[in-house]
């Protein structure tokens, strides 16, 4: 019998992992499910989930969440900013219970990216190197959801606003990545693995602005901005300036191919082709 630890489970990332570990037969009993306040998986716990809190700054909720746990996800905090101290944690709780595989959900090229989203996934990733503890590292591109669900704004405007040219991103659904989480679990000799994760087939801005006039029937356009005036652009819709700024600095990271997967990584992991950008498209405006 094996346990399986998924941390951030009132997240959607954790949620859809525990729910893939489920769907690919996983008896609910041995899956562990973590939230700062357990109240927000009670359906997890209704299903025969162990829930238990744990807070990636309290280490002591974290060594008590990670008793009698052999394989564990860590799925990257919220907090930027304030992730690496939060992750190592974690790792240290991990270590201590003596887990045979953590994985950890990171980002696409972290070991290379400038883009300054990636600056604490390679920490993080430089972290779980120094502890010895077997790793497999899942580097996720973007989200179909990051556009989805701005769909509704660019439908009331007419355009979808950017900085990143005609570069591609490979993005996937969160349940995509969730089931390739998943499967790494579960699977054997994942130790030491490194999966550049996105979607089959890559997309610029400009082309998924096409496919939501097309499956919406309003005009769609793509307007490219400077990345300075995109971060401002942000800033008036309400975003703090911190975070505008990491995503107008994100979409140069597109422009220069950094969120570009084509490993094919993802589609072998979870057994099947990855949700194309149309049946997201229509998902969403469903």
């Amino acid at each position: 019998m094996t346990t399986y630890l998924v941390t951030g489970a009132s997240g959607h990332l954790g949620r859809l992992t525990v729910q893939a570990l489920l769907e690919g037969g996983v008896t609910p009993s041995d899956v562990v499910a973590t939230a700062r306040n357990t109240d927000g998986i009670d359906d997890l716990a209704a299903l025969g989930v162990v829930t238990r809190a744990a807070d990636y700054t309290d280490p002591v909720s974290l060594k008590e969440a990670f008793v009698g746990v052999d394989r564990a996800l860590l799925v990257s905090s919220s907090a930027v900013g304030e992730r690496v101290a939060q992750h190592a944690n974690v790792i240290e709780a991990a270590k201590e219970a003596g887990v045979e595989l953590l994985g950890y959900t990171s980002i696409v090229h972290a070991d290379t990216s400038q883009m300054q989203l990636a600056q604490e996934h390679r920490q993080t990733e430089e972290l779980l190197a120094a502890s010895g503890l077997p790793t497999v590292l899942l580097r996720n591109s973007w989200y179909f959801e990051n556009y989805t669900a701005q769909a509704a704004t660019a439908l009331e405007h007419g355009a979808v606003l950017g900085a990143a040219g005609q570069g591609r991103v490979s993005a996937a659904t969160r349940a995509d990545y969730a089931a390739a989480a998943a499967a790494a679990l579960v699977a054997d000799d994942q130790a030491g693995r490194v999966y550049e994760l996105g979607g089959d087939t890559a997309f610029t801005l400009e082309e998924y602005a096409a496919e939501l006039a097309a499956a919406s029937g309003t005009p769609v356009a793509y307007r490219d901005l400077p990345a300075a005036e995109y971060g401002a652009v942000l800033v008036g819709a309400g975003l703090p300036e911190p975070y505008a700024e990491i995503l107008a600095d994100s979409d140069l990271g597109i422009a220069r191919g950094e969120l570009l997967a084509d490993s094919g990584d993802l589609s072998r992991l979870i057994g099947r082709p990855t949700t194309t950008l149309g049946e997201a498209i229509r998902a969403a405006l469903a």
